[in-house]
Parts: structure tokens; C-alpha cells; sequence
């Protein structure tokens, strides 16, 4: 059925049950997993008040970020494998984290995108977004949405 899902992931307790679906799907399918983290680009705008950061604290501060991604993806590669799963963990650095997403699927060959939905709603969706929204309305992959 499938021969390469790609799993979206925050780090977020949602966002880990849809990890455990996903090993679980990849076991039954016999497919390989590929877990992602984006990270953000450190915001440089500078608002009245701010103290901008250096070069250096920006690099540090990205850094940070980017191995808290890793040890993410690190995490799920290997629950993946103690169940027998193949599977690899990438991390990116974007702002848009669904352009992310739907880049490394393409680049991956996913035959199917799983994601967590927060299921925000009103108010709360508009300001915050949703990053899943977008991924199944820009995405010519299927995608798998848990709540």
C-alpha cells in the first residue's frame, strides 16, 4: 500500500501520538518512515523596545534549535526501530513550516503525509494558523490528519 510515509512532527503531545500511529501504520504496511522537525529561522525584526542579538546569539540560539530538532527526530527513529520499522529523521530550518513539509515529502518520494491537528477553532485558528491546513491544501500527497 504504502511505501514511504513521511510524519510531520512539533515535539507536542499531539503531535507524539500521531508519531505512535504512524510507526504503527509503517509496521503494517511494511513501509519506511521519515520523521521531520522544521525549526524556525531566528526573527530578525527589529520592533521599538527590542535588543537586537548579535551574530554570534542568533547562531547560537539556531543552533539550539536545530539540535533540539535532531534529538527529536532521533527519538522516533529509534522507537521506529524497536518496532522493526525502517526509518530516518530529517530536520529543516523555514518559517513556513508547511512549505517545509511538503518540500522534504516531494524530495522523500511519500506516498503519504500523517500530521496532528490542534483543531483550533474562531479566533485562535486565525491568529496561531494551522500548519496542517495548509499541508492538505497545498499538497498533491495524500495526508493522514489525527486529532
Amino acid at each position: 500500500m504504502y511505501k514511504r510515509i513521511l510524519v510531520a512532527t512539533d515535539g507536542s503531545t499531539l503531535s507524539k501520538k500521531a508519531v505512535t500511529s504512524a510507526i504503527g501504520m509503517a509496521a503494517t504496511c511494511g513501509a519506511e518512515l521519515i520523521a521531520i522537525k522544521v525549526f524556525p529561522c531566528y526573527p530578525q525584526a527589529y520592533f521599538e523596545g527590542s535588543i537586537p542579538l548579535s551574530i554570534e546569539d542568533v547562531s547560537r540560539v539556531e543552533k539550539q534549535w536545530a539540535v533540539a530538532a535532531q534529538e527529536t527526530v532521533d527519538a522516533i527513529v529509534k522507537s521506529a526501530k524497536s518496532k522493526t520499522v525502517q526509518a530516518k529523521g530529517i530536520t529543516t530550518k523555514s518559517d513556513v513550516v508547511s512549505d517545509a513539509i511538503i518540500s522534504a515529502a516531494k524530495k522523500h518520494n511519500a506516498d503519504l503525509i500523517i500530521m496532528a491537528s490542534h483543531g483550533r477553532k474562531g479566533i485562535k485558528r486565525l491568529l496561531l494558523g494551522s500548519e496542517t491546513q495548509q499541508v492538505l491544501t497545498h499538497s498533491h500527497i495524500p495526508v493522514l490528519v489525527l486529532r
